[in-house]
């Protein structure tokens, strides 16, 4: 009984050391990416192709001729995105999108590949740009 407490106090502790650093309005860090995303009405243009320029858009990746998997994200990259076979972005549903299953880590390998994984801030921003219906705003 004694070892579960402590496993659960442990568990409670990391939670909240990981809830400390949570994604806040402003980034002071330079080591973190500088696109944040708002808790709504997420664009586009303004920030989901903004970091998929930063993050999936490079060299070895998505872009260009040699983009992996068939998957272009260098601009103008909506089109690509959304008419991707097998369909990645599910309008209205991040849970089924397969898109976020890969960034998110459900399905394996997860992207970006052999990098780090997106902020908390960014992952939520592109579920939440799916859930409101995925526009080409």
């Amino acid at each position: 009984m004694e070892q579960i407490v402590k496993k659960i106090m442990t568990a409670l502790a990391l939670a909240l050391v990981v809830s400390m650093g949570a994604c806040k309005d402003e980034i002071t860090d330079p080591n973190v990416d500088p696109i944040v995303f708002p808790a709504a009405n997420i664009s586009y243009s303004q920030q989901v192709e903004l970091l998929f320029q930063q993050r999936c858009a490079i060299g070895g990746c998505h872009a260009g001729s040699t983009a992996q998997a068939g998957l272009n994200l260098s601009p103008p990259s909506y089109n690509n995105l959304m008419n991707h076979v097998p369909r990645l972005v599910t309008s209205g549903s991040s849970n089924n999108s397969l898109l976020i299953q890969r960034l998110d880590g459900r399905i394996q390998p997860q992207m970006p590949f052999n990098s780090t994984p997106l902020n908390s801030n960014q992952l939520n921003g592109i579920k939440k740009w799916v859930d409101e219906g995925a526009l080409n705003n």
